[in-house]
C-alpha cells in the first residue's frame, strides 16, 4: 500500500483503452476545472448536462458556471432521482430532450450525478446519433468508484436490473470528493459498500487498511481521496485488459448476483440502495464460499464483520418490509436470479472467494446448491427469531 495523497493534490488515474483512453481526475474541488478540461479536449464543443432533481439543487449551477467560464455553451436535462428514471420512459424523456437541443455527434453528453444518471445518460449518449461521446462527473461515492469508470451504461427491464445497454466509454471522468459532502449518510454507506468490494475481491491489503480507516473515510480527510483513487485504479486495471467483460471483469460483479435480485425483488426502490445489495450480496457470496469449503467460516465472518462496522446491512432481513415481494422465499429469489446477465444455458454464475483479497468466477454454478443455501439462510434466521420469541 502507498501513502495516502496529500488532502489537495487532485489524482489522475489513467484507463488505458488505446484511441480510447482517458483520465479520471479526483480531488476536492476539481469539478471547478471541468470547462477548462473539456475545452482541451473538444475545443468549440457545445454540451448538455443530464442531472436528477436533487443533485440539480447543489450542482448544476456550478457545472453551468465552469462550462460558461470556458465559453461553452450547454442545455440542461433533469430527470426524477432514483431508478424510477432508469426506465425505457427516462431514457425516452432524456433521448429527446437531446435531440431537441440538437447535441451532434461532435458534442458531449455531461452526466452530473450518481449511477443512475450516469447510466441513463451514457446510454443515451450511446444511442443519439448512433454515438456522442460523453463525461462523466459523479456525485455519489458509489458513482465515483464504480459505475462512472468502464463504460457501462443502461437501464433496467420490470425484469430485471440492468439488461437493456451498452458499452460506451466516457472521454473524461471527472470526481469532486467535496460533492460527497451533501451525500445523506446512508447513501455514503452504500457507496462504501463498492469500495470494500475491491479489497475483498482482489487486495487483502487495501481491505486491511480500509478496517483501520473506513471512519476516516466517511469524515472526508486525505483518506476519502485514498480510497477512491485505489479503487479507481482497481476497476481501471481490469477494465483495459478487460472491457467488454469476456473474463476477468467479471470478477468486479461480487455480490450483484444476489444483490441485483434483491434490488429487483424490492422494485428497484429506496428500500434497497444498490450499494446495500451488493452489501448483502457480498456477504451471502462470502458464506456461500464458505459453504462450499472454498474459505474458511472465519473469513466470511470478516467481510461480514467489517461491512456491519461500516453500518451496511448483511442479511436478507435487514431490507424493510423483508416478508414482502418474495424476500423471504428462495425460490423467488432463485427465479430472480435466472434473469442476471451472467446466466447461461440456465446455470449461474457467481463470483466466489478462495481468500480475502481473492475472487474467482464460477460458471455453471447448478441451481440446486444456491437454493439450498438460501433455504438454509432463511431456515437459521428463522429459527434464532423464534428462539429469541
Amino acid at each position: 500500500m502507498t501513502a495516502p495523497p496529500k488532502h489537495s493534490d487532485p489524482v489522475n488515474v489513467d484507463v488505458a483503452l488505446e484511441n480510447r483512453a482517458y483520465d479520471i481526475v479526483i480531488g476536492r474541488g476539481v469539478l471547478s476545472s471541468l470547462g477548462e478540461r473539456v475545452a482541451a479536449l473538444r475545443p468549440g464543443v457545445r454540451t448538455a448536462v443530464v442531472t436528477d432533481r436533487t443533485v440539480a439543487k447543489y450542482w448544476l449551477e456550478p457545472t453551468e458556471a465552469s462550462l460558461a467560464a470556458a465559453g461553452i455553451p450547454t442545455s440542461r436535462v433533469v430527470v426524477e432521482e432514483g431508478e424510477i428514471s432508469k426506465t425505457y420512459a427516462g431514457l425516452q424523456k432524456v433521448s429527446e430532450a437531446l435531440i431537441a437541443a440538437k447535441i451532434e455527434r461532435n458534442d458531449l453528453v455531461i452526466a452530473l450525478g450518481g449511477g443512475v444518471v450516469g447510466d441513463l445518460a451514457g446510454f443515451a449518449a450511446a444511442i443519439l446519433r448512433r454515438g456522442v461521446d460523453f463525461v462523466q462527473v459523479p456525485t455519489s461515492l458509489l458513482a465515483q468508484v464504480d459505475s462512472s469508470v468502464g463504460g457501462k451504461t443502461g437501464i433496467n427491464s420490470p425484469q430485471g436490473k440492468n439488461l437493456l445497454g451498452a458499452f460506451h466509454q466516457p472521454v473524461l471522468v471527472i470526481a469532486d470528493t467535496a460533492v460527497l459532502d451533501t451525500l445523506s449518510p446512508r447513501q455514503f454507506r452504500a457507496g462504501y459498500a463498492e469500495v470494500a468490494k475491491y479489497g475483498v475481491l482482489g487486495d487483502e491489503a487495501f481491505f486491511t487498511w480500509l478496517e483501520k480507516n473506513h471512519a476516516d473515510i466517511v469524515k472526508g480527510g486525505s483518506a476519502r481521496e485514498h480510497a477512491i483513487a485505489t479503487s479507481c485504479r482497481a476497476k481501471a486495471a481490469v477494465v483495459s485488459r478487460d472491457e467488454r467483460e469476456t473474463g476477468e471483469r467479471a470478477l468486479l460483479n461480487l455480490g450483484h448476483t444476489f444483490g441485483h435480485a434483491l434490488e429487483a425483488a424490492t422494485g428497484f426502490s429506496d428500500r434497497l440502495f444498490h450499494g446495500e445489495g451488493v452489501s448483502i450480496g457480498m456477504t451471502l457470496a462470502a458464506q456461500f464460499s464458505a459453504s462450499l469449503g472454498m474459505i474458511a467460516e472465519a473469513d466470511a465472518a470478516r467481510v461480514e464483520r467489517h461491512l456491519i462496522e461500516a453500518g451496511l446491512p448483511t442479511r436478507l432481513q435487514d431490507i424493510a418490509g423483508f416478508a414482502q415481494e418474495g424476500l423471504a422465499d428462495a425460490d423467488a429469489l432463485m427465479a430472480l436470479m435466472a434473469q442476471d446477465k451472467k446466466v447461461k444455458r440456465g446455470k449461474l454464475t457467481f463470483i466466489l472467494l478462495e481468500a480475502v483479497g481473492r475472487a474467482v468466477i464460477a460458471k455453471d454454478v447448478e441451481p440446486a446448491p444456491v437454493r439450498d443455501f438460501l433455504h438454509n439462510k432463511l431456515a437459521l434466521k428463522a429459527r434464532g427469531a423464534a428462539e429469541r420469541r
